[in-house]
């Protein structure tokens, strides 16, 4: 059931989003899509948002990002996966060629790219597709579990549509890249992603001293965290980077990619934040969309691959800060959805919409920089690198 329209959100939704399914035994399994929904439901945030589907991407839109040839080859490969070509990435084990992949990538591309309009036009302020978030894929080459880069994607169409300004923050564990790789020599657009090192994850990239092409310095912002970085941490690093670079840019519109991978229960990789954390730093990026992009925020999924666990709560916080209704942490979870958890996965859910922890972090501004610590070393590493460029001091 959808809401009225004068809801604070929109929340993009089509069942056949599931399609996107790399086959058994992938991580990037399509039922923490479901279950994310079924979640939204038991909560009844379906009603308090307007649940609306977009149709898919279509071949003009595509190619704001990716190329001709390579959506030839996704469109190929689809109709008979053996022939896919793993000069585009495609066929691989990351990202195995399925029947109908093309129509799946380019559905959630098209969600993604519904949301932003929607938050251009003023329909909304606010407007969520968890399913997108599919940040690596590149111009011409599908990468780590992404075929269409829907985020990419968004933001090329809001920048068609007359923005002058479009911020990017993107808190999955992995680097952003195919995101930055995009607008790399785009002044308009400001990439900010908080990952794990490079040096300790996929895909290797996202050094601080990546800022951006000559001709837009200091707009891609990179903050590699060191392995095993918890809540204090990783909030300090947000904190200490993003909130100064967006009232420097003043963006027109807010776009967020919020993968859950960077849980301790992750199993793709080596950050240990709580559920909590996450849901405060969502509710720090609608704050951030208020206080600096008129409240136009588009809010994307990700990674995220204990999915039973994790992926559904987080995103469903996600889903009720977006709509003004944000759920009490310790609220049980629904005793019907973890049915829905057993019946699908044999696992059992989780009981609470909280990891029980309460995070908190020091400020970087008020308490200092530590030169002996890892994670300040890092956060100074980025501000040294890009703070200038826009008038800050590191």
């Amino acid at each position: 059931m959808s809401g009225t329209s004068s809801s604070h959100a929109q929340l993009m939704w089509d069942e056949a989003v599931t399609g996107y399914d790399f086959g058994p035994g992938h991580p990037m399994d399509p039922v923490r899509l479901a279950l994310t929904m079924r979640l939204v439901e038991a909560f009844e945030l379906d009603r308090a948002v307007r649940v609306v589907s977009a149709p898919p991407a279509g071949e003009s839109t595509l190619r704001l990002v990716h190329r001709p040839d390579y959506i030839a080859a996704v469109r190929e490969a689809s109709a008979d996966p053996t022939s896919a070509d793993t000069s585009y990435g495609l066929g691989t084990v990351d990202d195995p060629a399925f029947a109908g992949m093309h129509d799946a990538a380019a559905l959630i591309a098209g969600q993604s790219v519904g949301a932003a309009e929607a938050v251009w036009r003023g329909e909304v302020p606010h407007a969520v597709n968890f399913a997108g978030g599919l940040h690596h894929a590149m111009p011409g080459a599908a990468s780590g579990f992404c075929v269409y880069n829907d985020a990419a994607l968004a933001i090329a169409r809001l920048l068609e549509l007359g923005a002058e300004r479009v911020a990017y923050v993107d808190v999955d564990v992995h680097h952003g890249d195919g995101v930055q790789a995009a607008f790399w020599e785009d002044p308009r657009v400001l990439t900010i992603s908080l990952h794990e090192h490079p040096q300790t994850l996929f895909p290797q990239t996202g050094w601080p001293t990546e800022t951006g092409a000559p001709d837009a310095e200091g707009s891609a912002v990179n903050v590699a965290l060191p392995a095993g970085t918890g809540d204090a941490g990783w909030l300090r690093a947000f904190h200490a980077v993003v909130p100064e670079l967006l009232a420097a840019f003043r963006p027109q519109v807010l776009v967020t990619q919020h993968g859950a991978d960077t849980h301790f229960e992750d199993p793709l990789a080596h950050l240990a934040v709580s559920l909590d954390a996450q849901r405060h730093v969502a509710a720090a990026c609608h704050e951030l969309a208020h206080r600096h992009a008129d409240g136009r925020w588009v809010a994307l999924g990700g990674g995220g691959y204990a999915v039973t666990d994790v992926v559904p709560r987080s995103w469903t916080h996600l889903v009720a800060i977006a709509a003004d209704r944000p759920v009490d942490p310790a609220s049980s979870v629904p005793d019907l959805w973890r049915s829905e958890v057993f019946r699908r996965t044999a696992q059992l859910g989780p009981l609470r919409m909280t990891d029980g922890r309460e995070p908190e972090w020091r400020s970087f501004d008020e308490s200092g920089y530590d030169p002996a610590d890892r994670l300040d070393q890092a956060i100074l590493a980025t501000r040294k690198a890009v703070f200038p460029a826009h008038g800050l001091l590191p």
